[in-house]
């Protein structure tokens, strides 16, 4: 378990701003701010000797070392805006830690602070995938409530159609072909892929499925209340 700690860093970024639900990443969920859930599943998993946060906040950056995480550095600011892609905060974190601990990581792990529902068992199996299938990266997802080749539909030049059509045109949600909504809670790069790669979709890309309800990314007021609504109810049983 050592050393393959040592070869295994974990990420999990976050912004001071939040467009979706205002300043979330601190804000109280039954007695703990909401990036605290994801910093004790990374330390649980027993998967990481590291676990670094990438904030352009010091009140984020002092609040996550008191869980737990490592946050030294602050992104930089063209790093911090609401167009920043997050692929390049992720790298920028990654080749931060590398200099600072003076080694090389083999894998990185992503995790989002706005999926609090996932488990450590989730971090863990998909782990465990992309090392069985050889994969240089994982995506998670769930099965999607809509498919968009049985009843999801686009509206193009006027006329309304599904989003994807077979021949013959399936009559039943069962037979059209499995599709997956990408929840956005657990990203593995091995190093080279991370580097090297601008996408997340490549020909070793892996998926791993997380049922619905550990799947909620917090972007709105809602999905805020409906989390609220399930941890409360986790912390009554």
């Amino acid at each position: 378990m050592a050393s393959r700690m040592k070869k295994v860093l974990c990420t999990i970024c976050m912004r001071g701003g939040s467009k979706g639900v205002s300043g979330k990443n601190l804000r109280n969920l039954h007695g703990k701010p909401l990036m605290a859930y994801t910093i004790e599943q990374a330390l649980q998993s027993r998967l990481f000797e590291h676990v670094v946060v990438s904030t352009d906040s010091d009140e984020i950056a002092e609040m996550a070392k008191t869980y737990g995480a490592q946050a030294w550095f602050l992104r930089p600011a063209e790093l911090a805006t609401d167009e920043a892609p997050k692929l390049p905060v992720i790298r920028h974190a990654f080749l931060e830690a590398e200099k600072h601990y003076g080694q090389e990581f083999e894998i990185l792990v992503d995790l989002d602070a706005t999926s609090p529902l996932r488990s450590v068992d989730d971090i863990n199996g998909a782990y465990d995938q992309l090392i069985a299938e050889d994969a240089d990266m994982l995506i998670t997802a769930s099965p999607c409530r809509k498919n968009p080749y049985f009843n999801m539909v686009e509206k193009v030049d006027g006329r309304v159609r599904k989003v994807k059509e077979l021949k013959p045109p399936p009559t039943r949600r069962q037979d059209a072909p499995a599709v997956y909504d990408m929840n956005a809670s657990i990203y593995i790069w091995k190093r080279r892929a991370l580097l090297e790669y601008n996408t997340l979709f490549t020909e070793k890309t892996s998926l791993h499925v997380m049922p619905e309800e550990r799947s909620v990314d917090i972007d709105t007021q809602l999905d805020w209340e409906f989390v609220e609504f399930i941890t409360g109810r986790a912390s009554i049983k």
